[in-house]
């Protein structure tokens, strides 16, 4: 006797049983009442056992039909708890939720997100992967990551975040020892700090990310974190073009300063990527969403 195709036939009766009534428990299942007493036909079928006495007051049950209702509404309740709780780990996610992100944006952006997911989802267990490279979701077995620049060709969802576009900046101190510029000519004369994709030729745009041009520089220093980009320009290494929102509070503080400030690097777009092809969990839409809003507001 198979019981996997019996279980939905047991739940049938359970309605029809407790009901007295193929009509109501019809009713109540969505179902033709036809269907119904189709579905009583095959699991009396399947049992060799008659389970109900039809009349035309509604329904009589055997004392087989009586000892297997008393046996089969356990399996209904146990469903329906079952599906209860899976409603409430819905509602409710619990565990490890590992995202991948860019090292600069920690401070005023992840945290920020990541505090504000866990009050709303106490169960869960955030871990950060704190890289600049690109993180396969699968391998590294990610729920979510943060990726600027050109997605690789992947199956993944990209949903958008924003950008950001890079400005020129140098401490007050070169900039007296060294001379201010006026134009991008005068770059040549002074030390460029490169970061790990700026080339000998930096692509350069106006502030409205037009009229591009190809200007070559001369490094001086090369970093592969723009958090170490950051800290050589304050230490009046030289001049780099930095992500405006990471030196925002540098420049009101007028640690640092804007130079060319007609002139902007490329835009980069940033992307939350996620593996979901249908709806996304509530935590994971949620988190897009705290993270939309504060790196908006650290961009401002």
């Amino acid at each position: 006797m198979n019981s996997v195709k019996l279980a939905p036939l047991l739940l049938i009766f359970v309605e029809v049983a407790n009901k007295r009534s193929f009509t109501a428990a019809a009713k109540k299942l969505g179902m033709s009442k036809s269907a119904i007493s189709q579905q009583i036909k095959r699991l009396e079928e399947s049992t060799g056992q008659q389970l109900l006495i039809r009349n035309t007051r509604g329904v009589v049950l055997t004392a087989v039909g009586e000892t297997l209702l008393a046996r089969s509404e356990l399996l209904s309740e146990q469903l329906s708890m079952t599906l209860t709780e899976l409603d409430s780990a819905k509602d409710q996610p619990s565990g490890d939720f590992k995202v991948s992100v860019p090292p600069f944006f920690e401070t005023d952006i992840v945290i920020p997100a990541l505090k504000q997911l866990s009050v709303e989802f106490p169960k869960l267990i955030p871990e950060v992967v704190v890289t600049e490279k690109w993180q396969d979701l699968i391998e590294h077995n990610l729920d979510a990551a943060i990726f600027g620049g050109d997605i690789k060709d992947c199956n993944y969802r990209a949903l958008s975040v924003g950008e950001v576009s890079e400005i020129f900046c140098a401490s007050p101190r070169y900039i007296k020892q060294r001379g201010g510029l006026k134009t991008i000519e005068q770059l040549t004369e002074h030390k460029f700090i490169a970061t790990a994709w700026h080339r000998d030729k930096l692509e350069l745009f106006d502030n409205q990310q037009m009229n591009r041009r190809l200007v070559a520089v001369k490094h001086c220093a090369k970093v592969n974190t723009l958090v170490t980009g950051r800290e050589a320009v304050l230490n009046d290494m030289g001049i780099a073009l930095l992500p405006e929102f990471l030196v925002q509070s540098d420049l009101a503080e007028e640690r640092l300063i804007r130079v060319l400030p007609e002139v902007r690097g490329r835009a980069w777009h940033f992307y939350f990527l996620h593996q979901y092809k249908g709806e996304k969990p509530i935590h994971v839409t949620r988190f897009y969403q705290l993270y939309c809003h504060y790196f908006a507001k650290a961009s401002r």
